[in-house]
């Protein structure tokens, strides 16, 4: 009898499942949302050309889900995605010793925007973010050339990273 107890309760335990669930709260895509705007994202980073990979990035993401026209203007459209990046930051976050002299061997780039999509003609916006934000890292490695040939992989890491998280955010309501 004993074993029997305790074979329904394992089995109870393990019918109740872990608990975990996605919190996310339904699409937020309008289905008559068809043909989505994504015009150049403003900068205010003062990182050159930023602007361009970010846009072209959450322009990628979204054609990914195959359910939308995307177009690089807000003429014409059902829904717009505009977006201003308001911060970019490149930090050291380790650092050795080479021949007595401290260097960065790794940094951490950062990326925050200000994103609103929208439905054209409604006030309201289906979704909206004042601080969204990424991040990344990148190694040195032994050759401070490489220095702009790293960060250049690691924006075009970090604007596709950001991007899939963008339109996740605006379309799952995460």
């Amino acid at each position: 009898m004993r074993r029997r107890q305790v074979l329904a309760a394992a089995l109870s335990a393990l019918a109740s499942g872990c608990g975990y669930a996605l919190q996310g709260r339904g699409v937020t895509t309008d289905p008559s949302a068809k043909r989505i705007g994504v015009p150049l994202f403003r900068d205010r980073s003062g990182k050159l050309g930023l602007d361009a990979r970010v846009t072209q990035a959450v322009m990628e993401e979204l054609l990914k889900r195959g359910r939308f026209t995307v177009v690089r203007d807000s003429t014409n459209v059902d829904a717009v995605v505009e977006g201003e990046i308001v911060a970019w930051n490149v930090l050291p976050v380790n650092f050795s010793t080479d021949s007595g002299q401290t260097h960065a061997s790794r940094y951490a780039i950062s990326l925050t925007a200000s994103v609103v999509y929208r439905k054209i003609g409604q006030k309201e916006p289906l979704w909206s973010n004042d601080a969204f934000s990424h991040r990344d890292e990148y190694d040195m490695g032994d050759n401070a050339q490489s220095f702009f040939d790293r960060e250049e992989q690691s924006i075009e890491r970090l604007s596709a990273a950001f991007a899939r998280s963008l339109v996740a955010a605006m379309l799952e309501a995460f």
